[in-house]
């Protein structure tokens, strides 16, 4: 009994120094090519899907299929750098990354699969509602991030805000929404990442 409590005093304290730590699995040129990969895609979104707001299975299709091109691209990056630590706190941290952002996907999908399932005329709040869950993502995410991440939460909250407010009727579904919402959010926050962990490591080397 005595040995249990005793290993779980420390996971416990691994636990929190994971928690003090500043997590540096994500780094600015893969998230920065996610960025590129939105934009690229908001410019060819009218390439595969004319009419959105007619064709709203192609458009789910399309930017979910982008967001998981980006989400994998990026897990990879984390997963193979936890790898390379040694066990401890590296890889406790890479943990606790994924358990802190992980809800906000997972809440997104539910509610982009009820409202499919529902009325059709709220659907068009999607971009909107994704960058808010993105949003909370950052924020849950801020403890193990460079202090200067909170902009990019504050960003996408404005993002959400504007599609929400002008991102309706005609301008339902349009390619901006997506593209400077996401795309600019990931470069911003590639920028971060090299301005405040890359770049004083190279600059100390």
């Amino acid at each position: 009994m005595e040995l249990r409590e005793a290993l779980l005093q420390i996971a416990e304290i691994r636990r929190r120094m994971a928690g003090a730590e500043v997590f540096r699995g994500y780094r600015s040129v893969p998230v920065a090519m996610t960025g590129v990969l939105g934009l690229t895609a908001a410019f060819f979104q009218t390439t595969f899907v004319s009419a959105p707001s007619q064709q709203i299975d192609r458009y789910l299709v399309f930017w979910i299929g982008v967001a998981a091109m980006g989400i994998l691209f990026s897990a990879a990056q984390v997963f193979r750098r936890s790898q390379r630590a040694e066990p401890g706190v590296s890889r406790e941290l890479s943990r606790l990354a994924v358990e802190q952002f992980f809800p906000s996907i997972v809440v997104g999908g539910l509610v982009t699969l009820c409202l499919y399932l529902g009325p059709a005329e709220v659907l068009w709040a999607l971009p909107g509602l994704w960058s808010f869950f993105f949003a909370m993502g950052i924020f849950s995410s801020c403890r193990l991030l460079p202090p200067q991440i909170v902009w990019v939460g504050f960003y996408y909250l404005f993002c959400g805000s504007y599609c929400l407010l002008h991102g309706h009727g005609d301008q339902a579904f349009a390619p901006w929404q997506m593209g400077f919402t996401f795309g600019g959010g990931h470069l911003l926050t590639a920028a971060i990442l090299y301005w405040t962990l890359e770049r004083q490591h190279v600059t100390s080397i």
